[in-house]
């Protein structure tokens, strides 16, 4: 009953995301060990447990259903993320603004650093690549500027001012 409930909860937050090629067989290839790889070592540990004799007591059972909960739940928010998963065509991305998948080369105007982000969603970041996330507070400040224009962004050390001084894409 609780697993159905979690379901339910899963499918209900579906809503279209944006990938590229490669982030997107990354999430199909993880969901593949999964379902082909987990799921199976799972039904085998509830199995030698189940063998292990009264259930109410077992400790080892209880652990490993909960386990396959927690995978099963894992597996339909996967399947869900790939069933509303979205490839963009970047050829066809307009270059004059910041948007997702943009390269921005940045101007720190207090310090004079310069910095390049690439934008992209949540499942693929990777801060030593410094691909950030489009929900990051720098991302959103940055999302819609164009060359030129000054993003104001708070963040927990002030206000980080940065100048656009080239958009690209990956």
């Amino acid at each position: 009953m609780l697993f159905c409930f979690f379901f339910y909860i899963v499918l209900s937050m579906s809503k279209i995301k944006y990938y590229t090629q490669e982030g997107l067989e990354a999430l199909k290839e993880e969901l593949a060990l999964l379902t082909n790889v987990e799921r199976p070592r799972i039904s085998q540990q509830i199995a030698e447990a189940r063998d292990k004799g009264d259930l109410s007591e077992n400790a080892e059972y209880e652990a490993a259903k909960e386990q396959q909960g927690l995978l099963e739940m894992k597996i339909a928010k996967m399947q869900d993320l790939i069933y509303n998963a979205r490839i963009l065509d970047e050829t066809k991305m307009d270059n004059s603004k910041v948007l997702l998948f943009s390269v921005v080369k940045t101007k720190n105007r207090k310090n004079g650093a310069i910095l390049t982000y690439t934008i992209v969603p949540e499942t693929e970041i990777d801060i030593k690549a410094m691909k950030i996330s489009v929900t990051s507070p720098i991302a959103k400040g940055l999302l819609g500027k164009r060359r030129g224009n000054v993003a104001k962004i708070n963040v927990p050390a002030g206000v980080l001012e940065l100048e656009i001084l080239e958009i690209t894409r990956q």
